[in-house]
């Protein structure tokens, strides 16, 4: 039987079999370094690029916060509320394993605490792929998630949006500076920020 990325189709690698995470396409193995890793903060458009790239570059598209949800069996904010993080952060780092363990290519969107954990920098690091860091401003980012879907994802620290942003994001930048082969702003319009990548690959 050929493995899942040979014909990029059947079971996934990390055992969520075939998901609405995961859109497949049959085409050849390519070089890993045709993997795209897309990494930044919540709200800095990782998902809705991940699709437009995956549309333009012919990619399987994985979203790691879906394929947790689809392991887990509930929504994240359940996960954190019923289990909390120290689980989803468990299940994040197992299915990114797995994920990067597979050859390209594809585009993966991962979740915007992804970086945490040395050991996930260190896989992304090492993985081969191209790592993007999708940067945007605290600004930009606070009017983005208080536009959002309340409800979907907890809240950090329970402060108040642009305080939260501003905090969480002053220790993560230092970690998506870390594992990024590439710097893209996420403060252009999408087409800029899809070209842009799209001439990395």
């Amino acid at each position: 039987m050929p493995r899942m990325l040979d014909t990029l189709s059947g079971d996934l690698p990390c055992g969520f079999g075939t998901c609405e995470c995961f859109e497949t396409f049959t085409m050849p193995i390519m070089s890993k370094k045709s993997a795209i890793v897309l990494v930044g903060y919540r709200g800095s458009g990782k998902s809705t690029v991940a699709k437009l790239v995956a549309k333009v570059l012919s990619f399987p598209l994985i979203d790691l916060d879906s394929a947790i949800e689809q392991r887990a069996g509930c929504v994240i904010s359940e996960l954190f509320a019923d289990q909390g993080e120290a689980a989803f952060r468990d299940l994040e780092a197992q299915c990114l394993g797995d994920m990067l363990s597979e050859p390209g290519p594809f585009i993966l969107a991962t979740g915007g605490g992804a970086v945490i954990r040395p050991e996930n920098r260190t896989l992304l690091r090492q993985s081969g792929a191209t790592v993007i860091y999708l940067e945007a401003s605290v600004d930009v980012l606070a009017q983005r998630l208080s536009r959002g879907r309340k409800g979907v994802r907890p809240s950090l620290t329970g402060k108040p949006i642009t305080e939260e942003v501003a905090e969480v994001l002053a220790l993560r930048d230092p970690w998506y500076r870390e594992v990024a082969s590439h710097t893209i702003s996420a403060e252009q319009p999408l087409d800029a920020v899809v070209q842009e990548i799209k001439y990395l690959v």
